[in-house]
């Protein structure tokens, strides 16, 4: 994974990244102000060997003592120092147990000792300190060699006597809370990434390019008004998602269909992806155009285009195909668009057999005369063959990817589909990509038009996530 994968990732889930910080966070907190507070007094002594009549051997004793140090330091945490403490202020514990609540440090070529000790209560822990070193004094007196005269040859001195401490040693709630936020930021990094190796949804133009090589003709951002707007190309002519099914028909006059049909059969690999709102809006777009459209519902399953336009759905292509109308009995003009549509009729018991039928074959024939553009719904390529029988009749297939309901694996097995089928896959559509993930959002919606500057409304932030329901099949 490069850098700019890597960025992408805490992009898309940095509501992983943050939560994981807040919560790993959160119990360090209640961790550390559940602990009981202890507190740590400390106190230094010196030590220094007694006597020398010249610097020689004020050297010698000198570096005796430092060699000493770390002796003074074992013995500080011994019974013979631990049991004395216990005996003089009563504490309820062994040597042992004391031994763990006292710490003593030595500092590197010096003769200064640290002691340590730590308990719940401030005022013992400054008690135990100062006995910790009152009786070290004295052991490190009898441990020593004793002088000619019968002195003590090193002697130690209380540099400061331990105080007690006015604030809790531990928990350190600060530092515990920053160590959360770090373990959690990291834990969050790692599950993001691990998250986004093992996810196999499509969700960026990067993910069908990992599954094929084939031309994205189309990036339709993803645009929450569409259950209430389904057909953007009326209801909002200048927004991005507008815009991008303009952009859509100018890569389709690009492409050149196989015996220069007319017709294109636009579906998807899964209900939900967005084909049915697709479809509509690249029929207005060819319309606006100058070109005359026909959208015939050829889902046969579950058709949805007459109930979206509000047309009457009663009568359409089976009507037609079973013989019983002509198509200019049953085609309907809507509104003022310049697109004519072709429900889809009755549902028939055999889909399948009707859309591939004879008489599918010389309705497209018919009405690729009449019309400049002739655009099929059909169901989705997994649950059903229905699009890959109308693709060997039609021009051209379009498949629409709706990122974020269909995994890779999917795509992958519908276009091997469809190569087996013998249709003509003209290209994709990634449908409902997020808004920031899409190069025309992020080059901005300003332009510059019949020599006046015009501001596109700018999207709404919206969740790249919705429910099915707000996507029409």
């Amino acid at each position: 994974m490069d850098l700019r994968s890597f960025l992408t990732v805490l992009r898309r889930r940095w509501f992983l990244v943050l939560g994981s910080s807040l919560l790993v966070a959160a119990c360090a907190a209640a961790l550390s102000l559940s602990l009981t507070p202890q507190y740590t007094a400390s106190t230094r002594l010196f030590f220094s060997v007694q006597g020398g009549e010249t610097v020689t051997d004020l050297a010698q004793g000198s570096t005796f003592t430092e060699k000493q140090m770390a002796s003074y330091a074992q013995v500080a945490t011994s019974p013979l120092v631990l049991d004395e403490v216990i005996r003089e202020l009563s504490l309820p514990m062994s040597a042992d147990d004391l031994a763990e609540d006292v710490s003593v440090s030595t500092t590197l070529n010096t003769v200064v000792l640290e002691v340590l000790a730590t308990n719940s209560d401030p005022a013992q822990a400054a008690a135990i300190a100062n006995a910790v070193a009152d009786q070290l004094k004295t052991a490190a007196g009898r441990l020593s060699p004793e002088r000619p005269d019968g002195s003590e040859a090193v002697r130690a001195t209380v540099l400061a006597a331990a105080t007690v401490p006015s604030s809790a040693s531990s928990p350190m709630l600060s530092r515990n809370v920053a160590i959360g936020l770090l373990l959690g930021t990291i834990a969050g990094v790692v599950l993001a990434i691990g998250r986004d190796v093992m996810d196999t949804k499509v969700r960026t133009e990067e993910d069908i390019r990992r599954v094929t090589d084939r031309a994205i003709l189309g990036v339709v951002p993803f645009d929450a008004a569409a259950p209430e707007q389904p057909v953007t190309m009326r209801d909002n002519p200048l927004g991005p998602r507008s815009e991008a099914v303009r952009r859509l028909r100018t890569n389709l006059q690009f492409i050149e269909v196989v015996d220069r049909s007319n017709s294109l059969v636009i579906t998807s690999s899964i209900p939900g992806e967005g084909k049915t709102t697709t479809i509509l809006n690249l029929a207005v777009s060819l319309a606006d155009a100058g070109q005359r459209v026909l959208l015939i519902d050829a889902d046969l399953r579950r058709p949805s285009v007459a109930k979206t336009l509000g047309l009457e759905g009663a009568v359409g292509l089976t009507t037609i195909l079973l013989g019983r109308a002509d198509l200019e009995d049953v085609v309907q003009p809507w509104q003022a668009t310049g697109v004519d549509v072709l429900p889809a009729g009755q549902i028939p018991p055999n889909p399948s057999e009707l859309l591939g039928s004879k008489a599918m074959k010389s309705l497209l024939a018919s009405v690729s005369n009449k019309y400049d553009m002739v655009l099929l719904d059909s169901p989705p390529i997994m649950p059903v063959t229905d699009a890959a029988v109308l693709s060997r009749l039609a021009g051209g297939l379009l498949l629409i990817v709706g990122t974020d309901r269909v995994h890779r694996a999917q795509l992958h097995q519908t276009l091997e589909s469809l190569e087996r089928a013998g249709g003509t896959i003209l290209g994709l559509v990634a449908n409902r990509i997020a808004r920031r993930d899409t190069a025309a959002y992020r080059y901005g919606s300003d332009y510059v038009y019949g020599g006046h500057k015009i501001r596109a409304p700018r999207p709404e932030a919206v969740s790249d996530r919705v429910d099915s329901a707000e996507v029409l099949s």
